[in-house]
Parts: C-alpha cells; sequence; structure tokens
C-alpha cells in the first residue's frame, strides 16, 4: 500500500526537477552573473542602461555610479539599473 502512495507522488517530483533545472537553476546563475558584473564595474567602462542609453562610467560608487552620456553631460545612477556592459568590438550593438 506505501509503495503505491509513493507511486502516486513519483510525477509530482518529476515536475518538480524539470521545472527546477529549465527554469530555477538558470535564472538563479544570471542574477549571480549579473551581480557579479555589477560588483566589477569601473571607471572608463561602458555600459547600457536600463532605459537603453548608451553610456561610459566615469565613477563608481558603492550605490551609485556617475555615468557620462556625451562630451556635457554627467548623471548619477542607481546599479541596479545597469542592464549589460559592452564589451570591445560590441561598440554598435
Amino acid at each position: 500500500m506505501e509503495s503505491n502512495g509513493l507511486a502516486s507522488f513519483l510525477p509530482l517530483i518529476f515536475l518538480f526537477a524539470i521545472f527546477y533545472f529549465l527554469i530555477i537553476r538558470p535564472q538563479q546563475k544570471h542574477q549571480k552573473d549579473h551581480a557579479a558584473m555589477l560588483d566589477a564595474l569601473e571607471k572608463g567602462d561602458k555600459i547600457i542602461t536600463a532605459g537603453g542609453l548608451v553610456a561610459t562610467i566615469v565613477k563608481a560608487e558603492e550605490d551609485f555610479i556617475k555615468i557620462k552620456l556625451n562630451d556635457d553631460t554627467v548623471v548619477k545612477l542607481d546599479r541596479a539599473y545597469v542592464s549589460k556592459k559592452v564589451e570591445l568590438g560590441n561598440e554598435n550593438a
């Protein structure tokens, strides 16, 4: 009787395992990589903000970064709004 009860939970356990490996685990890896990228930002790096602006970092502070949008405009941006770092060779992206 007990093996029958365990067999009824087997599909549920199988679905949870699929859900974990296809959704939860990749999302955790992406969040970890993004946090490491934010910690590694330094002066001179080119970034793309969450709003789609391409900027160059002028000064990296603890919670904020100062970015240069053009020759005249320097603004302060929360680190959470940095979408990605533009790698060398991808400036036109």
